[in-house]
C-alpha cells in the first residue's frame, strides 16, 4: 500500500483534513473532524501530518515573532501578513482577552499586546500544544499556506490574497486553486464545497489541500525548512515552518 500524507487547517467547525497517497495527489480526500486528536486516529497513520497550526511556543514574545516566522514571512511580499507573531507562551494560555494582552505586554520585548484575530486561534493552538512532544514532531509538523503557495508559484509570492475585508476573495482561491491543478490535485476537489459555509470555507479547503501538498514535499525531501536550524520550546519543541 502507497504511503499516505494529510495535510489539516483549523476551521470553525474543528479541524479540515486533507489526505493523500504520497505519489497520487489526484486521489485526495477530504474530511471534517471535531477535534486534533481524531487527526492523531487517523489510519492508515499517515507518514506526515502537515497541520497550519504554531508546533513550539515561546517564552517571551519578540518583535515579529519567532525566528521562523519572520524567515518566513520575508518570502511572502504582498502576503507577509498571513504569517503572524507567535507570542509567549504563557499568553497563549489565557482565556480571556483582557488577560492575555496583560501576560503579553509582561512576556514581550518590546512590551506588546495580542491583537483579537491572533487570540482567537489560542484555543487552537493550545489543543495542539497539549497533545504534541517531541516524538510525535517526527511526523507532525507545522506549516503555512502561504508559505507552500509560494513555493508552488515557483518561490514567488502571490499578488492575490485569499480573503479582502474577511470575504472570500475569487480572484485570489482561482489563483490557488490553478497551482494546485498543476500540481496534480483534482479539478472537483478545489471546486467542491463538501460542508456548510458555517463550518469550513473554501479557503480553509485549499489551504487544507496544499498543506497535503507540503506533507507530501517533506516525506520526499523536497521542502524547505525555515529556519535551517530551528530553536526549541520549553517542551523540548522545534520551532520552525516547513514549505
Amino acid at each position: 500500500m502507497s504511503a499516505v500524507v494529510a495535510g489539516v487547517d483549523g476551521c470553525r467547525a474543528g479541524w479540515l483534513v486533507v489526505t493523500r497517497p504520497l505519489d497520487e495527489p489526484a486521489a485526495a480526500q477530504v474530511r471534517l473532524v471535531a477535534r486534533f486528536t481524531e487527526v492523531l486516529g487517523l489510519l492508515p497513520t499517515p507518514e506526515i501530518i502537515a497541520v497550519d497550526i504554531p508546533i513550539g511556543l515561546p517564552e517571551r514574545g519578540e518583535k515579529g515573532g519567532r525566528t521562523c516566522d519572520t524567515e518566513a514571512r520575508a518570502r511572502l511580499g504582498g502576503r507577509q501578513s498571513s504569517v503572524f507573531a507567535v507570542p509567549a507562551r504563557a499568553a497563549v494560555m489565557c482565556e480571556d482577552y483582557a488577560q492575555a494582552c496583560l501576560v503579553a505586554l509582561k512576556n514581550s520585548d518590546p512590551p506588546r499586546k495580542v491583537s483579537k484575530q491572533t487570540f482567537n486561534l489560542f484555543a487552537k493552538i493550545r489543543e495542539v500544544d497539549a497533545l504534541m512532544t517531541p516524538e510525535l514532531q517526527t511526523h507532525i509538523l507545522e506549516v503555512h499556506p502561504e508559505v507552500a503557495f509560494w513555493a508552488a508559484n515557483g518561490e514567488k509570492a502571490l499578488t492575490e490574497p485569499k480573503k479582502l475585508k474577511s470575504r472570500a476573495y475569487p480572484p485570489g482561491l482561482e489563483l490557488r486553486r490553478g497551482l494546485l491543478e498543476r500540481a496534480g490535485y483534482a479539478r472537483d476537489l478545489l471546486r467542491s464545497q463538501p460542508f456548510r459555509l458555517s463550518d469550513a470555507g473554501p479557503d480553509d479547503l485549499l489551504d487544507a489541500t496544499v498543506n497535503s501538498w507540503s506533507a507530501a514535499r517533506i516525506a520526499n525531501g523536497q521542502a524547505h525548512r525555515f529556519p535551517s536550524e530551528p530553536q526549541r520550546d520549553m517542551k523540548g519543541l522545534r520551532m520552525e515552518i516547513w514549505g
